[in-house]
């Protein structure tokens, strides 16, 4: 026979599972309505660049087409073989270009649902990465606007073959095409502009630091060099154009590493 104690000796049930799962919930809910608010700020902001879309793209193929009608003396034209290419690359454009105007409002989300969880310490050490990050890929896309695109048309014209064995080879690029390359091409430099961003930040929680990083420097070489060849067009100088800077952006991020290394063994010394 099993024993039944009397009521006034059960064990009080604890109640840490229902007392964990409010938090929980609470985090869930509060993340939930970050998230709303990204991505109604992310729907205004296409709306907007949708009516200004054609304004855009008449900006993003300005350089292309400035270079390229020097080269070729006549105007370069841009078609589209589909009935809504044209609409879905305004689309496309919209929201490539509404990501950049609502991540102000996506970033303080971000941070908004972060802070509570940091140190007062931390919540400041957050923030300069919170503000380079756009900086920074602002950086790469102006890079890809004033070199990557007239270089590309050069290339792309010296292509052409006007009346060469009886046929005339030009380059009629589509809209869709073109926005995609661009948007490869911004994208591309964007995030590489990253990396003495994710360096640093790794340095500062311990993951890497500067000696492993310069140890590293010839399978960071090797890595450039893949990168490059697979985000830009292929011709050499477009690629060393990505390559060279991303390597001097890895020198960089080798010298900020070893000063937040010092500023640290300053501190260690400083509390010892």
């Amino acid at each position: 026979m099993s024993y039944t104690p009397p009521a006034d000796e059960k064990p009080e049930i604890t109640d840490d599972v229902e007392s964990s799962r409010a938090p929980l919930l609470e985090h869930l809910n509060e993340l939930r309505g970050r998230l709303i608010k990204s991505i109604l700020a992310l729907s205004v902001s296409t709306v907007i660049c949708f009516f200004f879309a054609e304004d855009i793209y008449g900006l993003l193929v300005h350089p292309f087409a400035t270079v390229a009608e020097e080269v070729r003396g006549s105007q370069l034209e841009f078609i589209f073989t589909a009935p809504m290419e044209y609409f879905f690359a305004q689309l496309k454009l919209a929201l490539f270009a509404g990501l950049f105007l609502a991540f102000p409002v996506i970033a303080w989300q971000i941070y908004a649902f972060v802070a509570p969880g940091l140190y007062k310490s931390e919540r400041g050490a957050f923030w300069p990465y919170l503000v380079m990050a756009p900086v920074l890929f602002a950086l790469g896309a102006v890079f890809v606007y004033y070199l990557m695109l007239p270089m590309l048309a050069r290339f792309t014209v010296s292509m052409e073959q006007v009346e060469a064995a009886g046929t005339t080879i030009r380059m009629m690029p589509r809209v869709g095409d073109y926005l995609s390359l661009v948007m490869a091409l911004m994208l591309a430099f964007g995030l590489s502009f990253q990396l003495p961003l994710v360096l640093t930040l790794l340095g500062r929680i311990g993951i890497v630091s500067a000696s492993m990083l310069a140890k590293g420097r010839k399978y960071a070489i090797v890595g450039i060099l893949a990168f490059s060849a697979v985000f830009t067009p292929p011709d050499p100088m477009s690629q060393i154009l990505l390559a060279v800077p991303v390597y001097l952006l890895y020198e960089i991020s080798i010298l900020c590493v070893k000063l937040i290394e010092k500023r640290a063994a300053k501190a260690e010394s400083a509390t010892a």
